[in-house]
């Protein structure tokens, strides 16, 4: 029995040495990487001296109050535009009644059976006397209409919507207005559809030059 006990004592002794031995260099490494810190010289952080203290105050006092005045501006900008331009969406939709009152002039004056009636001069008349005077309200509230006819085409106001051979006209030159564009300002409020003249095809020439040279086909 006792041979026994010394035998596991010593296998106890020997465990705890093993352990000891590995436990052994993480220590050494700690202390070793601890000196290395300790030998390393540390960063000096540098003072700034109090002009250098004062010229740096004044940087963010300068820049704060340039971001300061950008906000106020756009502020301001923001402002005039909501004032001059705050109806701008109402307007927009507002032009539907004209549009609506001349597709009304064109389903009367279609009718064969209105046409040349009194009723229908008087009709036609009244619907003038509406259009003009809406026309006068916007005008009053600066929606003006855009002058087209006899233009050349701007894409800022008008938009071609078809071309139309024509060689009395300049190329590019408004000859008919589909739908009225109006500004409202120096904004455009829509676009005037038109359309354009362009020069007569060349196919035309051909046909009379082989009616004239039958020998030619």
């Amino acid at each position: 029995m006792e041979k026994e006990e010394n035998q596991k004592n010593t296998f106890k002794d020997q465990e705890q040495d093993k352990v000891m031995e590995t436990e052994k260099p993480e220590e050494n490494l700690a202390e070793e990487n601890k000196q290395k810190t300790d030998q390393e010289p540390k960063e000096e952080i540098k003072e700034l001296t109090p002009e250098e203290k004062i010229a740096e105050l004044e940087d963010k006092v300068v820049r704060t109050f340039a971001e300061m005045e950008n906000q106020r501006r756009r502020f301001e900008k923001e402002k005039e535009d909501a004032f001059e331009y705050g109806g701008y969406s109402f307007a927009k939709e507002a032009l539907n009644l004209i549009d609506n009152l001349e597709r009304s002039k064109y389903v009367l004056e279609s009718d064969d059976k209105l046409k040349e009636t009194e009723a229908l001069k008087k009709t036609l008349e009244h619907l003038d006397i509406i259009k003009k005077d809406l026309i006068s309200i916007f005008e009053k509230n600066n929606i003006k209409p855009i002058d087209s006819l006899n233009k050349k085409l701007d894409p800022n106001f008008h938009q071609a919507m078809m071309e139309i051979e024509d060689d009395t006209k300049e190329p590019g030159t408004i000859i008919q207005e589909i739908q009225k564009g109006f500004t409202i300002k120096d904004r455009l409020l829509r676009p005037s559809l038109v359309g354009v003249s362009k020069k007569v095809t060349i196919k035309e020439e051909k046909t009379e030059e082989n009616q004239e040279n039958p020998q030619n086909k």
